[in-house]
C-alpha cells in the first residue's frame, strides 16, 4: 500500500509520525528524543517528499534512497528523521498482520532480563548504592549501571575519588550475585580509562562502556585489548561504514547501537548483522523510557546475538520529566528484574490525547 499521509506531533523533547497507506491503515513511530521539534522538520523538508507516494513494502529500499538523495546532509538529524519513519511503518506492519513487531522481525514475546540504568553524577557512590538495593527490593533487579568520569570530562572527575569509589561502595552494598556496569561516556584518555578498569575489574564490574572519545576509535580499541572485562560501546555512530569499522576491527567487545540514533530498525538490523559476523553480542544503549526502550525489547527478543540484558532507564521525573504524560499505556513494567514484550499488534502503545493536543503538528500528503 502506497504511503499518503505523514503526520509529526512533537515537542522540544519528544516527537511522534503517523503514517497512513492508501487502504487508511496507520502505524506510529517515534523520533529519537531531544530536539525532536527541529529533527521534524527535518523530516518534513528531507525524508517526507520522498517517501510519499511509495509503498510501505518498499521501507528498506526508502531507507536507502532518501540518504542517496540527501547526500549533501549526511548525519545525525536525517538518521533520526529515518528512525521515525521506520518505527512507524514497522507499527503499521505489525497491526495489518496482527503481530507484534517482534515476530515479523523473527522473535516472540517473553521476557527479557533488564539492568537499572543510572544516568546521575550528582549522587555519591554510598546514596546510588542505597537507590539501587531500594530498586533490588522492589523490583527484582540483578544488575545495575552506574556512571563513572565525568562525560568528556578529559580525565577531570566530577570531583576527586569519586569513579574510584563507586564500584567498591556498591560491590559491597549489594554483594557478589548482582552484575555490575559502569559508563564513562567518553569521560576518559586511554591511560586513565585502563586505570579504572583495571580498579573495575577487581570488583567484578563486567561492562565499561564508552571509556574513551567515542570518535577516537584508535582510543577505545587500546582500552579494548588491555583490559579483560568487556568494553563497549557505539550508541553515538549511526553511519553504516563508521560500524563496518567497529565490528571488524573489534574496537569494543560488545556493540551498544541506539535504534533511534542510527536510523530505525531496519538499519539496526543491519548492524546486528555485522556484529553477529564479527562475533559481538549486541546490548543496545536505551537511555530513558521514550520508545527507545520499547523497541529495543522488541528488537532484542529477536535477534540471535542479544546481549545479556536490556538497559532500562530508572530516571524519575527529577531527571527526565518530558518522559511523563506521554503514553496512556505502561509497556514498562519490570516484575522479578523483568521486562515484558506483549502479545499487542505493532509495537503496541498508545500515545495520550492530552499529549497530542499540546504537541507542535505538522502533516505532509501524497498529491497525486
Amino acid at each position: 500500500m502506497k504511503i499518503v499521509k505523514l503526520e509529526t506531533f512533537c515537542n522540544r523533547f519528544v516527537g511522534f509520525l503517523v503514517v497512513t497507506d492508501e487502504a487508511g491503515n496507520q502505524g506510529w513511530g517515534q523520533f529519537s528524543t531531544y530536539n525532536s521539534d527541529i529533527t521534524a522538520t527535518v523530516f518534513h523538508r528531507q525524508v517526507a517528499p520522498h517517501a510519499l507516494g511509495q509503498d510501505t513494502d518498499s521501507l528498506e529500499q526508502l531507507l536507502t534512497l532518501v540518504p542517496e538523495r540527501e547526500h549533501k546532509f549526511p548525519g545525525a538529524y536525517l538518521k533520526r528523521a529515518l528512525g521515525g519513519l521506520d518505527t512507524a511503518i514497522w507499527d503499521l506492519r505489525g497491526k495489518i498482520a496482527g503481530v507484534p513487531v517482534t515476530v515479523l522481525l523473527g522473535g516472540t514475546p517473553g521476557k527479557l532480563r533488564a539492568y537499572a540504568s543510572s544516568m546521575k553524577r550528582s549522587i555519591s557512590p554510598e546514596d546510588e548504592a542505597q537507590r539501587f538495593l531500594k530498586l533490588r527490593d522492589e523490583f527484582g533487579f540483578d544488575a545495575f549501571k552506574f556512571r563513572v568520569a565525568n562525560e568528556y570530562g578529559h580525565d577531570v572527575d566530577v570531583y576527586p575519588g569519586r569513579s574510584e569509589g563507586m564500584a567498591p561502595t556498591i560491590r559491597k552494598a549489594l554483594g557478589d550475585k548482582v552484575s555490575l556496569l559502569a559508563d564513562a561516556n567518553s569521560g576518559f584518555s586511554p591511560k586513565r580509562a585502563i586505570e579504572i578498569g583495571r580498579m573495575l575489574e577487581q570488583n567484578g564490574v563486567e561492562h565499561f562502556e564508552e571509556p574513551c572519545l567515542y570518535w577516537e576509535l584508535e582510543q577505545t580499541k587500546e582500552v579494548t585489548q588491555t583490559l579483560d572485562l568487556n568494553v563497549t560501546g557505539g550508541e553515538q555512530d549511526c553511519e553504516f561504514v563508521v560500524w563496518k569499522e567497529i565490528t571488524e576491527r573489534k574496537i569494543v567487545d560488545i556493540a551498544q547501537p541506539d535504534i533511534l540514533y542510527l536510523g530505525g530498525m531496519c538499519r539496526t538490523m543491519e548492524v546486528c548483522k555485522m556484529a553477529a559476523e564479527a562475533g559481538m553480542s549486541v546490548t543496545p544503549h536505551s537511555a530513558n523510557l521514550g520508545l527507545v526502550t520499547l523497541f529495543t525489547m522488541h528488537l532484542l527478543r529477536a535477534i540471535p546475538n542479544a546481549g545479556k540484558y536490556l538497559e532500562f532507564s530508572i530516571e524519575q521525573a527529577d531527571f527526565y520529566p518530558w518522559q511523563y504524560g506521554v503514553l496512556r499505556n505502561d509497556p514498562y513494567k519490570i516484575e522479578d528484574g523483568m521486562a515484558t514484550v506483549g502479545e499487542e499488534p505493532g509495537w503496541g502503545f498508545e500515545v495520550e490525547p492530552n499529549w497530542l493536543a499540546r504537541s507542535e503538528y505538522k502533516i505532509s500528503e501524497h498529491t497525486s
